[in-house]
């Protein structure tokens, strides 16, 4: 059956028996990637490592990142507040601010991040009141274009638009809730309204790099 070998950036030795073995059985091969390697190599004037697996190479990083990851999926949305004491930062607010996203991109920065939903009919867990407020911060949101995330979702999920969750006084009520929890644990809040996921994870990083306290 007639066939080729394609291969990309091995080991002169493995590539000298590929050659040989590939030969036995009259087979061509085309290494798609050493003539690019050797353009590169002329324009930038440096030799290539040669060691296999530094794009994908594992590192101490690495773990911290999967660990964080996995912080972040188990304390998602309050699922469990006890172990939030031990997050590097904790992120409150109302249904649809983006607490989730922001948590999932600090993992990827290496962040421990847990995020608590804030309802007005459930009471928010004392751990939240334990926890150093420079390592809480608050998000909020304009009612109007929070309303409309709302809605969006409701369609998404096949539910009526005109429920409560969407509508204007039940946003404000939260909101106001929300806010006042924020004002009692004292911390830093950020206005979510129209900002994308980097915009504030990229504030929250800087206070927290900085280690100023979010309350003030």
């Amino acid at each position: 059956m007639p066939g080729v070998i394609v291969y990309t950036l091995v080991l002169p030795e493995l590539q000298e028996v590929m050659e040989k073995e590939a030969a036995k059985y009259n087979l061509p091969t085309v290494d798609i990637m050493t003539p690019l390697l050797n353009a590169l190599t002329k324009i930038e004037g440096k030799q290539p490592k040669g060691e296999p697996g530094l794009v994908r190479k594992i590192d101490e990083e690495y773990f911290y990142k999967m660990e964080a990851i996995e912080f972040a999926v188990k304390y998602d949305d309050g699922r469990d507040p006890r172990g939030i004491i031990r997050a590097d930062i904790v992120v409150v607010g109302v249904s649809r601010t983006s607490k989730t996203p922001l948590c999932m991109y600090l993992a990827h920065k290496c962040i421990k991040a847990g995020n608590i939903p804030l309802v007005p009919e459930i009471a928010p867990p004392e751990e939240i009141f334990q926890i150093p407020r420079h390592r809480i911060v608050g998000l909020t949101i304009q009612p109007k274009k929070l309303e409309e995330i709302r809605t969006e979702r409701l369609k998404t999920l096949g539910l009526a638009p005109n429920a409560d969750y969407a509508k204007t006084e039940r946003i404000l009520k939260e909101l106001s809730y929300a806010e006042e929890v924020m004002r009692r644990i004292g911390c830093f809040v950020i206005d979510v309204t129209n900002k994308a996921v980097e915009e504030t994870a990229s504030r929250v990083l800087e206070l927290y790099y900085k280690g100023e306290n979010y309350g003030k």
